[in-house]
């Protein structure tokens, strides 16, 4: 049990930031890169061992989210920027994967959501870039993408799709949650630049 406290200790402490939205955006992303490796399974339980492959190329992502309270201690802007557009890379690799039957591009509603929130009024700018970006990775014709990487029947897809829209809603809620103490710490604050370390 004590190594369990040591072990949430120091992820506590590679998550904080004076800044509450960076501090938000780090907990954002090593919740993304803690659940990674366990899509496979959800994979395996919805569509059987034979087609989870392909979830496999998800893995490529892992590090950029798990980079982003690192690059937050030095450059906040840029880790809260990194994270929606990792975000975004990995939906457009996963929609490759999978295929747009598998309702895999549900994703980028939280990426855009990050876009929404994530930036101050004074980064307004950033963050319309970053919805744009979501929105333009969504409306990418379906002909760009080509066959899924493995035979998903309809029946696959069917599940897929379920699986994707819990875990996108499920993240939304987290990153809703999580953002909501975070503007609201902010406003405390007065939303001010965050400090550097």
């Amino acid at each position: 049990m004590d190594g369990l406290a040591r072990r949430w200790r120091r992820v506590s402490a590679y998550a904080a930031h004076d800044d509450p939205l960076t501090s938000a955006a780090n907990w954002i992303a090593l919740v993304v890169a803690w659940n990674q490796p366990f899509y496979p399974l959800y994979l395996w339980a919805a569509v059987g061992a034979d087609k989870i492959a392909p979830s496999f190329l998800t893995f490529f992502s892992t590090p950029f989210f798990l980079a982003v309270p690192a690059i937050a201690k030095r450059h906040p802007l840029a880790a809260r920027i990194l994270l929606p557009l990792t975000g975004i890379a990995n939906g457009i690799v996963s929609t490759k994967a999978f295929g747009v039957g598998s309702g895999v591009e549900i994703f980028l509603l939280p990426c855009a959501l990050i876009g929404a929130a994530l930036f101050r009024p004074s980064e307004r700018a950033i963050g319309l870039v970053v919805i744009a970006l979501g929105a333009a990775a969504y409306l990418i014709p379906a002909r760009f993408f080509g066959q899924p990487l493995a035979a998903y029947t309809a029946a696959d897809n069917s599940a897929m799709v379920g699986l994707n829209a819990v875990s996108a809603a499920t993240l939304v809620v987290f990153i809703g949650l999580l953002l909501s103490g975070a503007v609201a710490a902010s406003e405390q604050r007065g939303d001010q630049a965050p400090r550097k370390k």
